[in-house]
């Protein structure tokens, strides 16, 4: 569980070839012996020597034997924040960001039949020029420990001279329409249908759809995927879909939010992503399933994965197991707890955002990194929603980025601007409201509480720091932490969903370090709150919409 072997199944579940070397386990670290995927500051990386702003990570390796085709691919899951790679002292390319994959062409710098030695130079000032999430460089609150450097997965993938780049799939309730990238004219797809029989077609373009008879829809009841094997040339991968979704429309006079047509509830807690062993990263992969299943335990339906792009599994285990996604854009830019929490939490949220600065650095990296992500994650049918500004932080012109989300991705439900600061382009009234119970007016937009309760609890023996702990009303014991969140939840949200309340985020998922707002302990280890009650009140949330 401790080490690089929770970390060797094929990284990309979109998108599989059978053609991949995984780079994972002992790398070198400024001279010290380092587990990789795991970030220095992580228990697991094994890593003891002090983190500065600039890492030198160094890889021997041979290729396989079974690399015949043409072309080598080296792959990088998530290095933050820039990383210069050379391989066998080739310079072979620079990434800037720190939360999304990238891949460089290492064809003609690798040796095929010797040892090669794969270097990358990673620069991590935690400048907030680039996108930062929740990291700080002295950690306490609700801000936590920075990473640094690799942590996600490395890996090489051998593909034919020429390869499909990418695929990709956009859904409807009849079938879907299937795009390829790359130096390929035309494709064969094939899918599994539902009774065992394979739909075939080719398309003598780089485009087409495949219509999909007696369709099953994915819901989180029923999360059903299809697979389906598409063929360019030489080149094979493996992929799947499912049929779903998700707008806005009105009923019976009330706008809702449609999940294949029909009205759906969000009922959903905040994901920070942060595990105590692996910080960024979980000790595994199956760790993320495990979350997963946690809440759908306890009745949820929804992850709102906090200011954080995860690794391709949690959205792959997402779509299996039927959990909904909110995913945010990871921030950068400048937060001010006084301006962007602490005077909108007491009610006073006037801010307008002007065009000034929309070319700026800060404003192009993070337009630059937010595509990239809804271009990263486009094909996973959990992902329902985006979240582009959260309290402010970094906000500017959120109506002409609401707009450029609209022409990246027009399949998802967006909030421009959630909790406040919203101006006059969005598709919900979004709502953070903590340290109080307070009832709701949905007006013409669906009314979705992005964000409440927080409530803490400290379980011994399970808590990061004894003199720091950090939320947002103290409770006594599982029975008082469900009673308080029953309250919220009977009080605040049940009653006004027949007016357009269309979802609610309870946070959080977890605590983390000296935060204790979790619905389970940060080692996951307890269960803070009592299952059958919430288990009870999803269903009450759920039978009310209907």
């Amino acid at each position: 569980k401790g080490n690089a072997d929770g970390w060797k199944e094929y990284p990309r579940p979109q998108m599989k070839r059978d053609g991949y070397m995984m780079l994972n386990g002992i790398w070198s670290l400024n001279g010290q012996s380092i587990q990789v995927p795991f970030a220095p500051q992580a228990k697991l990386s094994g890593y003891k020597g002090k983190i500065g702003t600039v890492l030198y990570y160094k890889k021997e390796f041979r290729l396989p034997k079974t690399f015949t085709k043409e072309k080598i691919l080296l792959h990088f899951g998530a290095v933050d924040q820039i990383a210069e790679v050379t391989v066998n002292g080739q310079f072979v390319g620079m990434h800037e960001g720190g939360y999304i994959p990238f891949t460089f062409d290492v064809t003609n710098a690798v040796e095929r039949d010797g040892n090669n030695i794969l270097e990358v130079k990673v620069t991590d000032t935690l400048s907030k020029e680039y996108p930062y999430g929740k990291q700080t460089k002295k950690r306490g609150g609700m801000w936590y420990t920075p990473v640094s450097g690799i942590w996600q997965s490395v890996w090489l993938e051998n593909v034919p001279e020429q390869y499909i780049e990418k695929v990709i799939i956009t859904p409807d309730l009849c079938g879907v329409n299937i795009s390829i990238q790359g130096q390929v004219s035309s494709f064969i797809a094939e899918v599994m249908l539902e009774d065992g029989q394979v739909l075939r077609k080719t398309f003598n373009t780089k485009d087409g759809r495949m219509e999909i008879p007696n369709g099953r829809l994915w819901t989180p009841e029923d999360p059903y995927l299809y697979t389906m094997v598409i063929r360019a040339g030489w080149d094979k991968v493996d992929t799947y879909f499912a049929l779903r979704t998700v707008g806005i429309e009105k009923k019976d006079g009330v706008n809702r939010v449609c999940l294949n047509g029909k009205p759906v509830f969000f009922h959903g807690v905040l994901d920070q992503g942060y595990y105590c062993d692996g910080l960024y990263l979980a000790a595994n992969e199956d760790e993320y399933k495990n979350d997963i299943l946690r809440m759908k335990k306890l009745g949820y339906n929804m992850l709102r994965k906090h200011i954080k792009v995860e690794p391709e599994c949690f959205y792959y285990f997402c779509d299996k197991y039927g959990m909904l996604v909110m995913q945010d854009m990871v921030n950068n830019g400048s937060y001010q707890f006084i301006r962007d929490t602490a005077l909108p939490t007491l009610g006073k949220k006037s801010r307008v955002d002007t065009k000034a600065g929309m070319a700026g650095k800060s404003q192009r990296i993070f337009l630059e990194n937010a595509k990239a992500t809804v271009e990263h994650l486009y094909n996973h049918p959990s992902i329902v929603a985006y979240t582009i500004f959260n309290e402010g932080w970094g906000q500017f012109c959120s109506d002409e980025v609401y707009r450029l989300f609209k022409t990246w991705d027009d399949t998802r439900v967006i909030d421009a601007a959630s909790g406040w600061f919203a101006q006059n382009e969005n598709d919900f009234d979004s709502e953070h409201i903590y340290f109080k119970v307070i009832p709701l007016e949905p007006k013409e937009r669906p009314l979705f509480v992005t964000e409440c309760g927080g409530y803490s609890l400290v379980v011994d023996g399970h808590y990061f720091s004894k003199y720091n702990t950090y939320g947002y009303g103290a409770c006594k014991n599982s029975q008082d932490l469900t009673d308080q969140i029953e309250h919220m939840y009977r009080n605040m949200i049940l009653p006004y969903i027949k007016n357009g309340v269309c979802g609610c985020i309870y946070t959080q998922l977890s605590d983390v370090e000296d935060e204790i707002n979790g619905l389970y302990t940060y080692d996951r280890a307890v269960c803070k709150v009592e299952t059958e009650r919430m288990v009870q009140l999803a269903a009450d949330l759920y039978a009310e919409l209907r």
